[in-house]
């Protein structure tokens, strides 16, 4: 009975020795499990599958884009930090060679300006967000300066009407050297020292000997208005000449959807009475709608005259029918783009600077599950039903090159602009 009893023993524990083999040798051979995969690798697999859900071709430009997991996932196994993670999956989605793809992590302030500008009206992202900002304010501690990387070096290359940056005397063209003695990180330099003095070594010209260091306070920018305020700090006219020349800098279409900012400042606020607009479509987003427009084509309507106490007419009429010239460069963008190209279809105006970017198509920003962002291009776009701007862009009708690299705040495409209006007004 022993001898039955060990022989069934020793039966059970070979096959749990076998089992356990077989267990271990799948485990060893199989992908990780969500649970015990590297983060990086679990975001990177979220960010595929929500381009390979979302993306507006199905054929995906051309791309194998099941080969791209594989020929990345193991990059991206190897990495040791989100930010290493991050450059790889960029890597990825460039492979898609289209704009509005791309994807983007709390160290970038662009992650926090899409978020500012996606959510509005957006309720699935609203309540996703309040995970990640549970105060309900998607905001920054910033200065309110573009950088641009050439060579290795860091240009500040546009910097928000009224910002920290603007009030510090930093210009565009400045190179920047380091942030309180270390190197210069959009948001990690400036993270909890919003109200507090910070030093910026510049650089600003080609000699290194030009270098000097300037004092700027950051401060935390609300990121779903921090355009339109840019916008309207921006409004002024400018007296030269005899001339009154009215410039406004549209930041971000999305700021301002309804135009509503704009023309109030055109028709019966403080751009009423210039002879000329500048309309400043550089940098910043696109997003919004397209009907900027209508302001300088729609037709004319009843002009409205209010008489007030004093017995003085008041005339408003919801046109501008005065001079403009657009402004755009590499950096305007979607929406921007087709406005330029309607401007110059109309007639309005002269468009002036450098060819914009060629990045029109539709995007939309999703949440990952870390609270980074992948930006998706979910419509591809048409102008007039037939012509595709991605790809492509404007090319202005008075190309006014601009070498960024130490420019000391000089604007040659501005200055252009103001003269056509100067000759024309």
């Amino acid at each position: 009975m022993k001898k039955l009893r060990l022989l069934q023993f020793n039966k059970i524990a070979k096959a749990v020795l076998i089992g356990f083999s077989v267990l271990l040798l799948l485990w060893l051979t199989s992908p990780l499990p969500k649970t015990l995969a590297k983060p990086q690798t679990v975001v990177f697999e979220q960010v595929w599958q929500t381009v390979n859900d979302n993306f507006f071709d199905p054929k995906f430009n051309g791309v194998d884009w099941k080969a791209m997991r594989e020929k990345y996932k193991s990059q991206v196994a190897k990495t040791r930090s989100n930010q290493e993670a991050a450059v790889v999956i960029n890597q990825m989605l460039s492979e898609l060679q289209t704009s509005h793809t791309r994807y983007y992590t709390k160290d970038e302030p662009a992650y926090y300006q899409l978020i500012g500008i996606f959510q509005a009206g957006n309720i699935e992202l609203q309540k996703q967000l309040k995970k990640f900002f549970p105060q309900g304010k998607i905001e920054y501690s910033g200065i309110g300066a573009f950088t641009k990387d050439i060579n290795g070096k860091t240009f500040v290359s546009a910097i928000l009407d009224q910002s920290p940056a603007s009030q510090s005397g930093l210009k565009v063209g400045d190179q920047i050297i380091s942030v309180d003695g270390s190197s210069y990180q959009p948001i990690e330099s400036f993270a909890n020292k919003a109200g507090k003095k910070v030093k910026l070594l510049i650089q600003y010209s080609s000699d290194p000997k030009n270098q000097k260091e300037i004092i700027v306070t950051p401060k935390m920018f609300d990121a779903t208005t921090m355009f339109k305020e840019a916008q309207y700090a921006s409004t002024k006219v400018i007296e030269k000449a005899g001339k009154k020349i009215g410039y406004v800098h549209i930041w971000s279409n999305a700021a301002d959807p309804e135009q509503q900012q704009l023309q109030e400042d055109l028709i019966y606020g403080r751009l009423k009475n210039a002879d000329g607009l500048v309309l400043d479509l550089r940098d910043g987003w696109g997003g919004g709608s397209v009907n900027y427009l209508n302001i300088f084509t729609a037709k004319e309507g009843p002009s409205v005259t209010s008489v007030p106490r004093n017995g003085k007419k008041y005339t408003y009429i919801s046109q501008w029918k005065k001079p403009v010239v657009m402004l755009v460069n590499q950096g305007s963008r979607s929406s921007k783009e087709i406005l330029a190209y309607g401007f110059q279809q109309h007639k309005i105006g002269p468009v002036v600077g450098v060819k914009t970017t060629g990045a029109v198509v539709a995007g939309s920003s999703f949440l990952m599950q870390d609270g980074s962002l992948v930006y998706v291009a979910v419509a591809n776009v048409f102008v007039n039903g037939n012509q595709r701007l991605e790809g492509k862009g404007v090319t202005p009708d008075v190309v006014v090159p601009f070498n960024l690299e130490y420019a000391q705040g000089a604007d040659p495409q501005k200055e252009r602009a103001m003269e056509l209006l100067m000759n024309n007004s």
